[in-house]
């Protein structure tokens, strides 16, 4: 039998079963399918196009409301050591630089205006908004609610963190169990605890006033499993940055 190639100008991807690499998200859409090799058990050979591309006819491009447009930094190609690394291994930016902000929002009564001006570089949560090639790069469309915190050095430690954030440094891994025995690799269990590092300075509350937070730097704290986004620091040590709301304790 031949190869069938698939098209489609719009196909919901709601509703497919979990493919490797292929996170769902309800309003996803598939743009085109690459061929599938006959009997293949797989779905390697799944492509899809995730960024709307803006035609070269418009220059600029103003986001409305509480968005915020950032231009995505470049995937590292080369390790610390200088090799030359595969495009598996190039992870994902998860920050830039912001090139045009909205108006702002509206709460009750009070306007508030978007608090994060242009050319400041942030960090962004990992799966937040809508990816556009606009002026030949790049670009990340989103509310300023998901941009994690201002980072103007290549260290993570020195993240500021925004409106309700909290940046912890990750406890170390156990490498003992309570007698004394050496745990494998697959044995150690991440942790779900470690060090405030920095805060943010709080919500907006109706009045549009800063609601401190309840953790402070230096605190030990529990927070939620599956919360927040892993970093790792210039020193190799883990970062994890999450909302006030995922910490669950105060150690004392």
């Amino acid at each position: 039998m031949a190869t069938t190639q698939l098209t489609a100008s719009s196909i919901s991807a709601k509703g497919f079963a979990s493919f490797e690499g292929l996170r769902s998200i309800s309003n996803l859409k598939v743009s085109s399918f690459a061929p599938l090799k006959q009997n293949s058990r797989s779905f390697h050979g799944l492509v899809i196009k995730a960024s709307t591309v803006v035609s070269p006819k418009y220059t600029s491009l103003k986001p409305l409301g509480d968005r915020v447009l950032v231009k995505i930094k470049t995937a590292e190609e080369k390790s610390v050591g200088g090799i030359l690394l595969p495009m598996s291994a190039q992870s994902k930016p998860q920050g830039g630089e912001v090139v045009a902000v909205g108006e702002g929002h509206s709460i009750g009564k009070t306007t508030v205006e978007i608090s994060i001006k242009n050319g400041t570089q942030v960090l962004y949560s990992k799966y937040a908004g809508t990816e556009l090639e606009f002026d030949g790069s790049k670009h990340l469309i989103l509310k300023e609610d998901d941009i994690v915190g201002i980072l103007e050095t290549d260290d993570i430690k020195d993240l500021q963190p925004l409106n309700d954030r909290v940046l912890i440094k990750v406890a170390e891994v156990e490498e003992k169990t309570t007698g004394g025995l050496f745990l494998s690799q697959a044995a150690k269990e991440k942790p779900s605890f470690g060090t405030v590092i920095a805060v943010g300075p709080g919500p907006l509350d109706e009045e549009g006033k800063r609601k401190a937070l309840s953790v402070s730097p230096g605190n030990t704290v529990l927070y939620s499993k599956y919360a927040g986004n892993d970093f790792k620091g210039a020193d190799g040590s883990e970062y994890i940055t999450l909302r006030a709301s995922d910490v669950i304790a105060v150690l004392q």
